[in-house]
């Protein structure tokens, strides 16, 4: 099951353990079950702490393995074949349950120590979801700490009777005590003040009691990691307010347009981002969305959504985008039950069954090739009478024979039967007809709007877009506020420009920052 190279790595890693891990593996007839039992085996090859046996429990899901420690007795089941993405999960949670401390934050570990409830968490994921694996190794985490907490993850291509029956149709979906909890992205931090009403209040005390930052970034993706490292290498006391850090970029799967590196992919280049901002004195404060700005004579105050305040004298605003919804009928209603915006997510969820991509740029050209491996048809819809994406993709689409291109089609309604999608309604832009297509699933790839709402209410000049507007060094319309990457005006959404955008504003808060005394004396 797994090949040397990756055994010699793992066998390094697991002489670290200092407790033993029992595999307990639950199995049937089918080829996935062989997988597990030789995963299970090899694993055991590789260390004297882990033993094989057969799960007992006769209600247990099959194929699956948890990971069990008698001596702490904590659960995590991995129910599936925990390869691709989700390989990481087990073997960090192999690591944590055998007693290898985690990465966690130590208020989060004591948090999840301090739970006194029964909580019983089971996500399904999808193998190629790049979201999937930071909610389950958040869950294990949780799970590997307290013996109260029982964490599942399943793969929802291969159990399709509980995808179906509890109508799961995103990943990754999870169920707390077999209600449904969260869809999306979710990291340890939200879990915890989902599951303890109090953690909030803490955590909004505790940053409100931060001194004021020289120089504070709010977003964590390309750009404002660039800056906060510029502004760290100034000696600013600089800090990052991220939402989740890496942004959009941790969902790309491909990213073959970075210079210097031929070819990469989103978590990746997200890893390396955080690693990196790491090497300098920056706070990073994870899991926390700004809700409004506001400046006090020469100093700036943000506050956060949870109700705290942080305090800076000068402001990088780079917040990124997501995508744009269609603002029809129907799609806030099944969005997560058909309504899609990951291809790479969610395609395996509607494998064998016919979907539409909405957009005919590069993104909708893209998902449909990808989706053109999984699923039965795909139907692109095009507002334009001319496809925006790329000559090569064009042609390629153009030579799957499941992939049917529509154009001047203006979609006006999701369709569906009150549980799921089961098609849309489009007009066809040159006749006036309506047209109706059945469908299981719609993936939505129109574009991208800028994370700017929470500004709306504050003096910063925006676009008509929503876009907030700079100069060629990054200032905007408030003295000391400089903003960066996409959820600017700069004209392209590249991550090396957001990169760079970064960067300029950086050194434009810095400039900002050695004059500022001299302006306020002037002013004066």
């Amino acid at each position: 099951m797994l090949d040397n190279n990756i055994k010699n790595q793992l066998k390094s890693h697991f002489e670290s353990l200092t407790q033993p891990v029992e595999l307990l593996i639950a199995l049937d007839d089918s080829k996935k079950s062989a997988e597990v039992e030789s995963l299970a085996n090899d694993l055991a090859s590789l260390s004297d702490k882990f033993t094989v046996s057969n799960n007992p429990d006769a209600n247990a899901r099959r194929p699956s393995m948890v990971v069990h420690s008698a001596i702490k007795n904590t659960h995590i089941t991995f129910a599936g074949v925990p390869m691709g993405h989700e390989f990481t999960s087990l073997v960090l949670a192999l690591l944590h349950t055998g007693g290898h401390a985690s990465k966690a934050k130590s208020e989060d570990i004591e948090q999840i120590q301090s739970l006194d409830q029964e909580l019983n968490f089971e996500v399904y994921i999808s193998l190629s979801c790049q979201t999937c694996p930071q909610v389950v190794q958040a869950l294990n985490t949780m799970a590997a700490t307290n013996s109260k907490i029982k964490a599942t993850m399943i793969d929802g291509a291969l159990f399709q009777e509980e995808v179906e029956e509890r109508n799961i149709l995103a990943v990754p979906a999870v169920y707390l005590n077999g209600e449904p909890f969260s869809q999306g992205a979710l990291s340890l931090t939200d879990i915890l003040n989902k599951v303890d009403s109090k953690g909030a209040a803490r955590q909004a005390a505790a940053l409100s009691e931060k001194d004021e930052f020289d120089v504070l970034v709010i977003g964590g993706g390309p750009a404002g990691a660039s800056a906060a490292i510029y502004s760290a290498r100034k000696g600013l006391n600089t800090g990052i307010v991220a939402d989740r850090f890496g942004g959009q970029v941790a969902d790309t799967l491909a990213i073959e347009n970075f210079i210097s590196i031929k070819a990469t992919q989103g978590p990746k280049l997200v890893a390396q981002l955080e690693e990196h901002v790491k090497e300098y004195d920056v706070d990073v404060m994870h899991n926390q969305r700004a809700a409004g700005l506001e400046r006090i004579n020469n100093q700036y105050e943000i506050s956060l959504e949870n109700g705290a305040i942080l305090k800076a004298k000068s402001l990088v605003l780079a917040t990124g985008a997501r995508w744009r919804e269609m603002n029809v009928p129907g799609e806030q209603e099944y969005r997560g039950h058909g309504v899609a915006y990951c291809p790479h997510c969610d395609g395996p969820l509607f494998k064998g069954k016919p979907v539409a991509v909405i957009g005919g740029g590069n993104s909708g050209i893209e998902a449909a090739i990808d989706l053109a491996n999984i699923v039965e048809h795909v139907t692109v819809l095009e507002f334009a009478d001319t496809l925006r994406a790329d000559e090569v993709l064009i042609r390629k689409a153009n030579s799957l024979s499941n992939i049917t291109i529509i154009k001047n089609a203006q979609t006006t309604e999701v369709l569906g039967d009150g549980k799921k999608v089961t098609g849309l309604s489009y007009t066809d832009r040159l006749s006036g007809e309506s047209k109706n297509l059945s469908l299981a699933g719609i993936f939505v790839q129109i574009g991208l709007i800028p994370n700017t709402e929470w500004l709306k209410d504050s003096e910063l000049e925006l676009s008509q877009f929503g876009e907030i507007l700079v100069d060629a060094k990054g200032a905007t319309s408030l003295p000391g506020v400089y903003g960066a990457g996409d959820a600017t005006n700069t004209p392209f959404k590249q991550i090396i420009i957001a990169m760079g955008s970064g960067a300029t504003a950086s050194l434009g808060a810095f400039d900002y920052l050695i004059r500022h005394s001299e302006q306020t004396t002037d002013a004066a």
